[in-house]
Parts: C-alpha cells; structure tokens; sequence
C-alpha cells in the first residue's frame, strides 16, 4: 500500500486524531462485517508518506469463504479508502508472518529540491544552493559504523534501546535536487528527519566531518542540526 501522510498524525493509532492505520482498520472492519485489527510494518510520524508499505491482519476463520484475495474485493476496499490511501496488492500469507517482526530492513528517502517545487512541493524539502555530497557521504560512512543514535531520537519515547544497524546510508545528485538513502534493522521516531537535518549543516559547509562524530558521539539531541521537514520523508 502507499499513503499521502500529509493530513495524518502517522501510521499508528491515537486518540482523537486521525492516521492511517485508524483509516484501514475502518475500511476493512466496514467490508468484513466484524472488528479487523491492522499491523504495520513501521510507525510513520506525522506528515510523513510512504510509497510501499506492508500491513498485515488476521481473519476468524469464518470469513475463509469471504479470503481478500480478490481483484473484487481490491476494488471494493480501494473505493472505500480515501484518495489519500491506496492498496495496492492484498496476499494470504502464513499465520506467523508478521508485518512488523517479520521485516529484517527498513529503508527510507528523503527527496531534496534545489529549485523552487511546484508540482512536488508536498513531497520534498526545497533547499537553496548546491549541496557538497561529497563531504555529506563522509558522515554517512560515520552512521554505518554508528549503532546508538541517542543523537538524532526524540526524547522521552517509550523504546527500550536507541541502537540501531543501519547497511546502508547515501546521498545522490538528481536532476533539480538531492536524495538521501538510508536503510536499516529498525529506526528511532524522528531519526531520519533529524540525520537529513544535521547532514544538511554538513553540505551547506556548517559542520565538517569532526564535528559531526562529536555529535554522535555525545548522544545528547541537543547537540544535532534541527529536524528536516516530515513532507520531504517516504518509507518505501
């Protein structure tokens, strides 16, 4: 599935205020006429999108002869969703597959424009001047060899560690703009946004590759470049 999250408070469920995971467990529910509970693979935050994310819920075993496993019934939950959300393939899968601890990596982008955004104005972050990528790949090479990112999580959250494996980190040059790849075990809230953030300081020639090992190293938020804005962020 893949969903615009600029009208939502994330994926996970909240009081009294609207999500995404909120709008497909209503859809579904709706469709199959008893309560369906919905798991996702990663808790998005406010404002972000995600353009291939994997959700998964059970079935009582009543509703075999009515398996959402067809292009119908695809069609049928589509037109009950918002233009906002959107469904894309719905699979049975084995009873133990689970959309969030099945998952070995996640990955996110993040969509940069060096020009003023039109048509892509919601979906990236516009930056003025060029970029060094060259220095920002520097530090990537540091968040590879990072496992704590006490630097770049959001305080007072209810997680239990702030280690964290990432594989892979990169920024890239693109026509008009910039990309920045990062793929990892598991993510802290707001630690994507606040990486693009600090790496932003390293490009623009704020900080140099010393500087921004101190700022791992003191794992302390306080100490990192401000958060990036949640439009330019997809989980895909």
């Amino acid at each position: 599935m893949a969903y615009d999250g600029s009208d939502y408070c994330g994926w996970q469920i909240q009081p009294n205020e609207p999500t995404v995971q909120q709008v497909i467990a209503h859809a579904l529910s709706t469709l199959l006429k008893q309560e369906v509970p919905v798991c996702g693979a990663g808790r998005t935050d406010t404002g972000v999108h995600a353009s291939h994310y994997i959700a998964h819920f059970d079935l009582e075993s009543t509703s075999h002869d009515y398996l959402p496993s067809t292009d119908q019934f695809l069609f049928k939950l589509n037109r009950f969703l918002p233009p906002d959300i959107v469904v894309y393939k719905i699979i049975p899968v084995p009873e133990d597959m689970h959309a969030r601890f099945s998952a070995t990596y996640r990955t996110y982008h993040y969509h940069i424009s060096s020009i003023k955004p039109l048509y892509k104005r919601e979906y990236c972050h516009h930056v003025y001047g060029e970029l060094d990528t060259e220095a920002i790949n520097k530090c990537c090479k540091v968040i590879i060899e990072t496992s704590d990112f006490t630097s770049f999580a959001k305080l007072h959250t209810d997680v239990l560690t702030n280690n964290c494996r990432v594989t892979h980190a990169r920024w890239k040059h693109v026509d008009q703009g910039y990309h920045f790849e990062i793929t990892a075990d598991r993510f802290l809230r707001n630690m994507v946004r606040s990486l693009t953030g600090t790496l932003l300081d390293v490009g623009r020639g704020k900080l140099d590759l010393g500087g921004f090992k101190k700022i791992v190293e003191a794992k302390d938020r306080s100490k990192a470049g401000s958060s990036a804005p949640a439009k330019g962020l997809f989980l895909v």
